[in-house]
């Protein structure tokens, strides 16, 4: 299958463009910047373009058979200035479906929206929660587009870690950099509370199963494995060779509670209906794995 990958340059839709060519997929990114050189990203073709501007050219998309889109705006992509509502409007709830609309009438007959767990996972949240709500009618607004000759279909992820040789991930290296002692006199400790995690393995091989095999117009709740933030931190610092961090309940700086929608102290634990995960065919109990992957990529990055 003729595959694009909308965000494959980052972490996530990164991970995916590379399996789903590992499975031998035809590939291609695209995205605003071109992936970072010393990955293996390098080695895909790239489409420059902008999703909210939906400035990708009829023809350019009509060269492929599928899309999958892992661009959608979070906390990390807040302009300075702009408002939050705004911003979530015109990046989610707008331009997503809008890039979805125009994939369709290019002839793009598969399509898979890489979502938010949280409007699935914590309906409550969707409210009085603007970004949550966003990514819900953004959700809502791929579906509707699924037509017989358009599937359209969301798997949406919970909390995600994973790596890509070469990839830096600001995050995940100041988590590794954490739990290697180097940020004191910062005091070591993790949040209370916890929630649902996914390696970018396991989210890859859900994005090819949508593809193959999901259900045109479904929204697929994606999880692996619960874990409290002691849990999380403790396996960054377990792989560092180092004790497990006690728990605070104060807010952390490499996890603020601006990150922590359902509450700092709070869980938001559930197990995924297995019969998806069949159907999905994704692995299960990855996370930590995962994690040991990427302390071991930073801090032989050191």
């Amino acid at each position: 299958m003729k595959v694009l990958v909308v965000g494959g340059a980052g972490m996530i839709g990164g991970h995916a463009a590379l399996y789903l060519a590992g499975k031998g997929h035809e590939v291609s990114i695209a995205g605003r910047n071109p992936p970072q050189a010393g990955t293996p990203l390098g080695a895909l073709d790239f489409l420059r373009c902008d999703y909210i501007a939906n400035d990708l050219a009829p023809s350019a998309l009509a060269q492929f058979e599928a899309l999958v889109f892992a661009a959608g705006n979070d906390i990390r992509h807040l302009p300075r200035g702009e408002s939050a509502a705004a911003h979530w409007q015109r990046s989610n709830v707008e331009g997503v479906p809008r890039f979805f609309a125009a994939a369709r009438a290019a002839g793009i007959r598969h399509a898979v929206n890489i979502g938010s767990f949280y409007p699935q996972a914590a309906p409550e949240l969707v409210e009085g929660n603007a970004y949550v709500r966003s990514r819900q009618l953004a959700d809502d607004g791929v579906r509707a587009l699924a037509t017989p000759d358009f599937r359209a279909i969301s798997v949406n992820a919970p909390f995600v870690v994973g790596s890509i040789p070469g990839l830096v991930v600001g995050m995940f290296k100041a988590y590794t950099e954490y739990a290697e002692g180097k940020f004191a006199p910062m005091p070591e400790f993790a949040p209370p509370g916890g929630v649902n995690f996914i390696s970018t393995q396991s989210l890859s091989e859900a994005v090819e199963g949508a593809l193959l095999r999901g259900e045109n117009g479904k929204a697929y709740l994606l999880g692996d494995e619960n874990l409290s933030f002691q849990d999380y931190f403790g396996a960054f610092f377990r792989a560092a060779g180092r004790a497990v961090p006690p728990v605070l309940d104060q807010e952390h700086p490499l996890l603020p509670d601006s990150a922590i929608y359902f509450g700092r102290g709070n869980t938001l634990y559930y197990e995924p209906d297995p019969a998806e995960t069949a159907l999905l065919g994704y692995r299960r109990n990855d996370v930590v794995r995962a994690i040991g992957e990427v302390v071991a990529q930073y801090r032989s990055a050191a």
